[in-house]
């Protein structure tokens, strides 16, 4: 996700933050990661999971000097209130600012949306679950320990990211 901002061209991105979610560090890492070995400047705010909590971080955005060229957000329905908000004040999205969502929810693809945003493999990740679980029934004195599956999310462009204006780049402007 972060490193389809960078390759896009941006240089000032704003992470909302999923808290205490589930898989919350673990993205937030992966965004550092990316940002620090590009050089790009993350900044990292409280986001949430709910369209509300978009809506306020984007809302918080605007009564600044300076829009970020792009906003990650932790999940798609924080993204969508993001993507409101910014729409609703008139800023273009994506010639302005660029937002990126994280799970392909269903709204994430409708037409009037069209939420660039990572999937996760959730057919995998239920297949590793079933078969964790037969495992276990299969062997109820086995090994029983936590266990952690790593699947290889996949980005899904679709039209709210886009490269920054040159002058979103450089004079601060909001419009």
């Amino acid at each position: 996700g972060a490193e389809h901002l960078i390759e896009l061209g941006h240089h000032r991105i704003v992470y909302l933050d999923g808290g205490r979610a589930p898989g919350a560090a673990e993205r937030l890492r992966g965004c550092r990661r990316a940002a620090d070995a590009a050089g790009v400047t993350l900044e990292v705010r409280s986001g949430g999971l709910t369209e509300r909590e978009g809506a306020a971080a984007a809302t918080a955005m605007l009564a600044e000097s300076e829009l970020p060229t792009a906003v990650f957000a932790f999940n798609d329905r924080c993204a969508l209130g993001v993507l409101d908000v910014l729409i609703r004040a008139g800023v273009p999205v994506p010639q302005r600012v660029s937002v990126l969502g994280f799970d392909d929810s269903p709204l994430a693809g409708l037409a009037h949306v069209g939420l660039t945003t990572v999937r996760q493999d959730a057919l995998g990740l239920a297949a590793s679950a079933v078969q964790r679980l037969a495992g276990r029934l299969d062997d109820p004195d086995g090994p029983c320990g936590v266990v952690d599956v790593v699947r290889e999310p996949s980005l899904v462009v679709r039209g709210s990211t886009g490269a920054p204006e040159a002058s979103a780049c450089g004079n601060g402007s909001r419009k």
